[in-house]
């Protein structure tokens, strides 16, 4: 026969799986979404709320026009020349002096009809790097890979 394992040493030993899963979901909820996400619409939109900065990816069929909007946790400060870099298996760096600081340097944009490049560097790479002057604002993109794809579909329906 099986030597019965006492009541009191059965109740801990639940009570301490228990805790350590509410802790668990606790972590989990409470930890910032670092996500990117795509959503349909009007406009097709792919965005992601880092640690470093909000990036916010749109196109709009009705003009039809790309924009990327980068809003750090400082603002800009003015520079002539815009650039991203993505590092990863398919390093690209991308640079442009059509770029706008918009609300007190909290968000740069640049806009453009054709976007290729930004949507290969987002799906493809490891992080980003959005550089003006002397100001490099990093951002991950792992995981970024199935939302762009399902932004491109959108573009692709979009303009259909």
């Amino acid at each position: 026969m099986a030597p019965l394992i006492p009541y009191t040493t059965t109740f801990a030993v639940c009570y301490t799986f228990s805790m350590l899963r509410a802790l668990a979901i606790l972590l989990l909820t409470a930890s910032p979404v670092l996500a990117w996400e795509a959503k349909s619409g009007d406009v097709c939109e792919l965005t992601h709320d880092g640690e470093a900065a909000q990036v916010r990816v749109t196109y709009d069929p009705a003009i039809p026009e790309y924009a990327i909007a980068i809003t750090p946790d400082r603002p800009w400060s003015p520079g002539p020349l815009f650039a991203i870099r993505f590092d990863g298996p398919r390093g690209l760096t991308i640079s442009t002096d059509r770029h706008v600081i918009l609300g007190d340097g909290a968000t740069l944009t640049v806009t453009d009809t054709g976007f290729g490049n930004v949507l290969n560097g987002l799906e493809f790479s490891d992080t980003a790097t959005a550089l003006l002057g002397d100001r490099a604002v990093a951002f991950a993109l792992h995981g970024a890979g199935p939302a762009v794809r399902t932004f491109r579909a959108c573009t692709t329906a979009a303009s259909t």
